[in-house]
């Protein structure tokens, strides 16, 4: 007997055996942690929301406080007075 023959004998073997009984409460239980998946991944996602929009606040006060734009004076030479 081949390979692929083999295979499909065994396949045969083990779908003419009996199957298992499903409990009656799996559709409602699977629905139950669908649902609780479901909230903890929104709930998860809204709390990186906020971190990120907490952080974007910080970096705005931060920058509107310190302007680290603006250059700072240069004190390597003294100011040129009385040309």
């Amino acid at each position: 007997m081949n390979g692929p023959r083999r295979k499909e004998d065994e396949v045969r073997r083990m779908m003419d055996t009996p199957h298992p009984v499903v409990p009656a409460d799996l559709g409602p239980r699977a629905a139950a942690l669908g649902a609780r998946m479901l909230r903890r991944s929104r709930i998860t996602r809204r709390a990186w929301l906020l971190l990120l929009i907490a952080a974007m606040i910080a970096c705005t006060v931060w920058a509107a406080a310190t302007e680290p734009w603006a250059v700072p004076p240069s004190e390597t030479t003294p100011p040129l007075e009385g040309w």
